[in-house]
């Protein structure tokens, strides 16, 4: 598939990337060796397109930084393309089911993002001194505190679906929407191994196949176009190993242009 051939398809569009959580503190690392969305956000400008990571604090409540996210995509005077990773695919989709917020949408994707809630954020925040400890650490950092994780609870993420069903079944018949879940499985890539106790506990736990943070089932947005990919929760985002970012998010935007049919 020609990256020209792509560029020109997505001529129109400004590329707008949301962070998950901590998402603005991995991309600092960056100076140092470690990747978080910026290589793929090098490959997108060498296509011509305008590329902008919307400046959102990763911690701070879904609700709020959907609402600004709705404002960053009213400003811009092209339509937007939104490629979001783990929480900021939670403030994706509320803000485009803000009006008129999806009026300026070409497409959206979501990467390894928790729709459903994670397990791991329903075991922080059922501990008192742990969730109290993550608090005071998100605020030292300066971007948010614990009401972000209570927002990635199974509990809190199932009833705002259940609440939101009709909306975003509207939503993704009007919108080209991907939605992207991996399963770290058996992965031996050195980067994954992090994610390794995590996973097994969650599947310990009945979540079944997951990325180390995020259930595959979790991942997925009921009516969207579903791809399932094999790796832990930053190998689709970040370089290093045997990943291939820029590849993974190359096939992901061939099927948003190309939504309904086969891409070329």
């Amino acid at each position: 598939m020609d990256d020209r051939a792509l560029a020109a398809a997505l001529g129109e569009c400004r590329i707008l990337l949301c962070y998950g959580l901590l998402g603005e503190v991995m991309a600092r690392l960056r100076p140092v060796g470690l990747d978080y969305m910026g290589a793929q956000a090098d490959w997108l400008r060498t296509l011509g397109l305008p590329v902008q990571v919307v400046a959102l604090p990763t911690a701070a409540p879904v609700a709020r930084n959907a609402a600004r996210l709705a404002e960053t995509l009213a400003e811009g005077d092209r339509p937007a393309l939104l490629i979001a990773h783990s929480k900021g695919g939670l403030e994706a989709l509320a803000a485009l089911l803000s009006t008129p917020a999806e009026s300026y949408c070409r497409g959206f994707v979501a990467i390894q993002s928790p729709f459903f809630g994670s397990p791991v954020a329903d075991a922080i925040c059922a501990q008192a001194a742990l969730h109290r400890a993550a608090h005071h650490t998100l605020r030292a950092l300066g971007i948010g505190d614990g009401e972000a994780l209570r927002d990635l609870t199974t509990a809190a993420r199932t009833a705002w679906m259940a609440t939101h069903a009709g909306a975003i079944a509207a939503l993704v018949r009007r919108v080209p929407v991907v939605s992207v879940a991996s399963d770290l499985g058996a992965s031996l890539d050195l980067h994954d191994r992090a994610y390794l106790p995590l996973s097994r506990w969650m599947r310990a736990r009945g979540a079944g196949p997951n990325d180390g943070l995020v259930p595959v089932e979790s991942a997925r947005l009921p009516g969207a176009r579903q791809v399932l990919l094999s790796g832990g929760h930053r190998s689709l985002v970040a370089e290093g190993g045997n990943r291939d970012p820029i590849g993974v998010l190359r096939d992901l935007l061939w099927q948003v242009v190309y939504a309904g049919q086969a891409a070329p």
